[in-house]
């Protein structure tokens, strides 16, 4: 009997034609656990139409849906009309060119998607997974700051930052590191260090790839770390710039 996987899948940006071609290469069976790290709007044309090509994935898969920042400010829009310059500049431009494409009440229609997004989620065992971090030493449940799940970086910076010959029985060792076997986020994308492939420092897993600037999607079977990665994001949407 084959045993059911457990993919992570970092951030899309409205990259549709990198999720349907991620997907592709993944041939999820329905048992299968499809967990979304959070960001899927801002960057590429297909915002809109990425939410709703999840939610009916959703009807077919097992998925979990984590919150991410760029979700967290198209949804924000959504409901009031309102927004800043700055998510305009971030990816925020071609989210409103997308949206403009549906009747209102078709919009409406996902909010219960964006309502319903998770902070984070623990499986059973012990491998956490989230849009960007969390700050209390005792875990994310302690969290005082909410959107630090998908608004922090110091988790990310303090994995790459540890010594790799450290024990985690130092004293030194960092709390926010010992409490999980793993956790895997996206947020920050690896091309920052000049990586494209997802990278693992101390126990922390980063599968963003940069799939909104000029990297790849990526998903990876958390079991067995066998990565998937579609093409550079940018090669299925020629006419556009994405978030350069």
């Amino acid at each position: 009997m084959i045993q059911p996987r457990t993919f992570a899948i970092g951030d899309i940006h409205g990259g549709l034609r990198a999720l349907k071609a991620l997907l592709e290469l993944l041939k999820p069976n329905p048992e299968d656990h499809l967990i979304f790290l959070g960001d899927y709007v801002d960057g590429w044309s297909d915002s809109a139409e990425t939410i709703f090509y999840l939610m009916e994935l959703k009807k077919s898969h097992q998925c979990t849906f984590i919150r991410g920042n760029h979700d967290e400010l198209c949804y924000g829009w959504l409901k009031t009309g309102t927004h800043t310059d700055q998510w305009l500049v971030h990816g925020g431009k071609a989210t409103l060119k997308s949206y403009a494409r549906f009747s209102k009440s078709e919009i409406e229609t996902q909010f219960s998607f964006f309502e319903n997004l998770e902070d984070y989620y623990l499986s059973n065992d012990n491998k956490l997974f989230l849009h960007a971090g969390f700050t209390n030493v005792r875990g994310p449940e302690h969290e005082h700051f909410h959107k630090m799940y998908y608004w922090d970086r110091s988790l990310w910076e303090l994995a790459l930052a540890v010594d790799p010959n450290l024990s985690k029985d130092a004293i030194t060792y960092p709390k926010r590191l010992t409490l999980f076997d793993e956790i895997y986020i996206g947020h920050t994308p690896v091309t920052r260090i000049n990586q494209t492939i997802p990278i693992n420092a101390s126990c922390v897993w980063n599968i963003d790839t940069g799939a909104a600037f000029q990297g790849p999607l990526t998903a990876i079977d958390i079991h067995t770390k066998e990565v998937f990665q579609t093409p550079p994001v940018y090669t299925l949407y020629p006419d556009e710039k994405g978030r350069n």
